[in-house]
């Protein structure tokens, strides 16, 4: 008797009635229609995916981009996201060679523009939006977060996102943009590529994660140290930096989300706080 009970609560419990339920909108194109037969290649990469909530209002969205050195990879919606409650935004981008910078911020930026202009009418909440991404996507994620001009072009604020997460972002200026103008890979650069060259105080919460400093990409931790630095010294009140002891570059991503989804759940709470 004791085990047919058993069985029937897990059978209950297990009913999808109980559980949030989600759907997905596959290769939806964040260009218009202009644009995308102006360009094939345009047409082909920049499209997104859309994995979101069914039945439930204003909940938190965060737009992902893929990694890959700028110049590889394909958009995805990690699996470590799904199941939380929240929508998740894959965005694939265009890559180099085929263009070079600024084409992929560029891209990125209409992803981003496209999810505030649109994400309401799937039922997220504008102002509960998180930029994220790994490698190449936490460079782009932070660039359009901090370097206002891009989301400018299409009437938005960069002050809007709730967050800015990138994992394991260049803060100097992406290897792939030196490569492109022939500057050797341990030549550090900020200039207007560099999203170290746009600190200040007024952006939105800044939550920065890497892996081991012994571990990383060259000096990817210490880029992201400096970022701090600078940030806080600009008068900048959330700054936070994680450094993931013991995981290397690829590997940092699994235990960082974690990171991410608590800090959805503390600046949602702070919004509903106010």
């Amino acid at each position: 008797m004791k085990k047919i009970l058993i069985f029937l609560i897990l059978t209950l419990f297990s009913n999808p009635f109980f559980s949030q339920e989600y759907r997905t909108e596959n290769n939806i194109h964040y260009y218009d229609a202009k644009i995308n037969t102006s360009n094939a290649y345009i047409n082909e990469r920049c499209v997104l995916d859309i994995y979101i909530p069914k039945n439930v209002k204003n909940f938190p969205t965060v737009i992902w981009f893929h990694g890959g050195g700028l110049t590889g990879g394909q958009k995805e919606i990690p699996e470590a996201l799904k199941n939380k409650g929240i929508a998740v935004i894959g965005v694939n981008y265009r890559l180099s060679p085929k263009v070079n910078a600024p084409k992929y911020i560029e891209d990125a930026a209409a992803a981003t523009a496209w999810i505030f202009k649109n994400i309401k009418n799937y039922g997220g909440s504008e102002d509960l939006i998180f930029i994220s991404g790994h490698s190449a996507g936490g460079y782009l994620a932070i660039m359009v977060g901090l370097d206002k001009s891009y989301l400018n072009k299409y009437g938005i604020d960069a002050n809007k996102f709730a967050g800015i997460i990138p994992f394991s972002g260049q803060m100097i200026s992406h290897f792939t943009i030196r490569k492109e103008k022939g500057i050797d890979e341990l030549d550090a650069r900020i200039d207007n590529f560099a999203p170290l060259h746009f600190i200040r105080a007024d952006a939105p919460p800044l939550l920065l994660i890497t892996g081991d400093r012994e571990k990383e990409l060259l000096g990817r931790y210490e880029e992201n140290a400096y970022m701090v630095r600078m940030m806080k010294l600009k008068g900048h009140k959330e700054t936070t930096l994680y450094e993931l002891q013991g995981f290397d570059h690829g590997g940092m991503a699994q235990p960082a989300f974690p990171l991410l989804i608590n800090e959805i759940k503390r600046v949602e709470k702070l919004k509903k706080e106010k």
